[in-house]
């Protein structure tokens, strides 16, 4: 297996699923070779799902702060991955996983993105104050289900 970093064109839609499977068509059309690709979002359910598949692109532009700002009573949310595999230009395989939670009234120090902000459930630190947060990461649960299929593909 080795890493392959190019530019993918990431298409803007309301769903992951399609923009994971448009990632990983283009990511094998570039190299031809099987590919694993990950997209994900935060979804507030105060704010219909808000930011959702655009959590880059809003964190980006207005940040932690913009989203606390946001905020209403509710602060459940829930992180969503989703893992696409594709070794042919056929419809790749999708793994999804999500990790529900809430968010935080204040931003923590540390970690990357929205970790500062979102506390899974059964926990009171954020993502970026765990020091086991891989462990619980909506990311690590896609990760186990593909590979769970992938070693199951292989036996």
């Amino acid at each position: 297996m080795d890493f392959f970093q190019t530019d993918l064109v990431e298409i803007q839609d309301d769903s992951l699923a399609k923009i994971a499977v448009q990632k990983a068509l283009n990511a094998y059309d570039k190299c031809k070779k099987p590919v694993i690709i990950e997209d994900d979002g935060l979804f507030i359910e105060s704010l219909s799902g808000f930011p959702g598949p655009y959590s880059s692109y809003i964190f980006n532009t207005i940040g932690n702060n913009g989203i606390l700002k946001l905020m209403g009573d509710n602060r459940d949310a829930q992180f969503v991955a989703i893992i696409a595999f594709c070794d042919s230009s056929n419809e790749p395989t999708l793994f999804e996983s999500s990790v529900t939670g809430t968010i935080s009234k204040n931003i923590q120090d540390g970690g990357w993105g929205y970790d500062p902000i979102f506390i899974p459930e059964k926990q009171n630190k954020t993502y970026a104050e765990l020091t086991n947060k891989n462990k619980l990461s909506h990311r690590y649960e896609s990760l186990k289900k593909f590979a769970s299929w992938f070693n199951s593909k292989r036996e």
